[in-house]
Order: C-alpha cells, then sequence, then structure tokens
C-alpha cells in the first residue's frame, strides 16, 4: 500500500498541480524550512462567498513538500477560507498517506503552514509537533522520498 501513496508522492513532485505564480492574489505567504532548505510561495483568490476560488503555488524543494503542496492544492480549492484555517496536521499527513519521521515533519508540513499564514493574512508563528511516540529512531526508503 505504501508504493502507491509513494507513486503519488512522486507524480505530484514531478508534475505539480497549481504551480505557478498568480496574478493579484486576494492571499499569499511564503516560508521555508532551514533544515532542508525548501521553499514555499503560496497564492490565493477568494471569491465573493468566502471561498478558495483559485490557488497557485510555488517554490522548490524535497519531493515531501512539493507533493504535500501539490496535493493540498488540490484538495483546498473551494473550500472556505475559514476552515482551511481549521486544518491540522492530519490533514497533510493522511494526503501523504505514509509514515513520515520526525527530521521530515517540517518539510510534510511546510504548506500547511504557508496555507494557513496566507489565510490569516500574516505568518503564523507555529511549529509543527513532533509525534516523538511514533517517529522511527533512524530513517527509512520512505523518508528519503
Amino acid at each position: 500500500m505504501d508504493d502507491l501513496y509513494r507513486e503519488e508522492i512522486l507524480q505530484h513532485y514531478k508534475r505539480p498541480h497549481n504551480w505557478g505564480a498568480m496574478d493579484s492574489p486576494d492571499l499569499e505567504a511564503a516560508d521555508h524550512n532551514p533544515l532542508c532548505g525548501d521553499q514555499l510561495k503560496v497564492m490565493l483568490k477568494v471569491g465573493d462567498d468566502g471561498r478558495v476560488a483559485d490557488i497557485r503555488f510555488d517554490g522548490h524543494g524535497c519531493a515531501i513538500s512539493q507533493a504535500a503542496a501539490s496535493m493540498a492544492s488540490d484538495e483546498i480549492k473551494g473550500m472556505p477560507v475559514d476552515e482551511l484555517l481549521r486544518l491540522d496536521r492530519s490533514f497533510i499527513l493522511d494526503l501523504l498517506g505514509i509514515d513520515i519521521s520526525a527530521t521530515r515533519m517540517k518539510c510534510a508540513l511546510l504548506s500547511l503552514k504557508v496555507l494557513k499564514s496566507a489565510g490569516l493574512g500574516h505568518e503564523v508563528d507555529w511549529e509543527p509537533e513532533t509525534p516523538e511516540a511514533t517517529a522511527p529512531s533512524s530513517p527509512t526508503e520512505r523518508d528519503r522520498i
């Protein structure tokens, strides 16, 4: 089963959905992961109904960070901005569908942090908690994606 998720992650990394710049976004935010060098910018258009009408992202980084951004971008189209602000780490981790080590957790959750920063209109002072109890003690092949 993990092979299916791994393949989907690689496909989103190679051909990210909603990639590229957006003219005149209503909301935007950018951030980076200094541990890995991942950089991500998210741009949102919000409709009169308060829902995400369009999303674009750009940046660079590892497969996990870029695939998470691509997958999340598909899911939040049409979502009310206030609902986007209530998303938690399980949203991203469920999309990825693989075990994420403690060392890769910031990579996986960068897109959530940037999405929430965009939705709030300012940077989120938020660090994803590290699930020490569930984190493997050494990287596995899945972590090297």
